[in-house]
């Protein structure tokens, strides 16, 4: 099978980011934003995903994180869209669960170039590692729309680590099922043809 691994790298007056992923990785990951807990996220993300990721970000963390973690899901999204390609052969949807604790995260996915995000779920006010709870959707939107990927993520729980963390292990699940190469399909998981 060809490499899926792609590499993009986005620079504006805000941020500098480089990310090369592949989807038929191993879970091996290298992360550095700046930003400790978006890290640790990043991290179960990828390791959880089976996918090797590397992302290597400086942003105007001086100002706040917002973007930082903003201008990440972009350009992880324009990796995925470019990972994804043509869509031959992949399986296109999944759907997990994952717990963490008293906490649930489930999240189901269709890889199949429709951007859209139904997020239902609140963190507290008080910021996750100095990333407000409510740029978690914002990032997953970002992702989605430059991906093209249509996501439906449901969280519930009471600590805010726990459920933060078990969102990013269901999607990085969810996204190597869906993005899976299955032997047995041929051509483009569509009746259309084409996504």
């Amino acid at each position: 099978m060809m490499t899926r691994e792609k590499t993009v790298t986005r620079q504006t007056a805000e941020t500098d980011i480089t990310i090369t992923l592949d989807p038929d990785g191993m879970g091996r990951v290298e992360i550095a934003t700046g930003i400790a807990f978006f890290d640790h996220m990043l991290s179960a993300f990828g390791k959880h995903g089976q996918m090797d990721l590397n992302i290597q970000a400086r942003g105007d963390l001086e100002v706040d994180v917002h973007h930082t973690v903003e201008d990440i899901g972009i350009v992880l999204g324009q990796a995925l869209k470019e990972a994804i390609g043509d869509g031959k052969q992949m399986v296109r949807f999944a759907h997990t669960a994952v717990p963490m604790d008293e906490s649930l995260a489930t999240v189901s996915l269709d890889c199949g170039g429709r951007g859209y995000l139904v997020w239902k779920g609140t963190f507290s006010e008080i910021p996750l590692g100095g990333i407000p709870g409510d740029l978690f959707e914002h990032f997953f939107h970002s992702l989605c729309m430059q991906a093209g990927i249509t996501a439906h993520i449901f969280v519930e729980g009471r600590n805010d680590h726990h459920k933060c963390e078990a969102v990013f292990k269901a999607f990085g699940v969810a996204l190597h099922q869906a993005t899976s190469i299955d032997p047995k399909k041929t051509g483009v998981p569509s009746t259309k043809g084409t996504f």
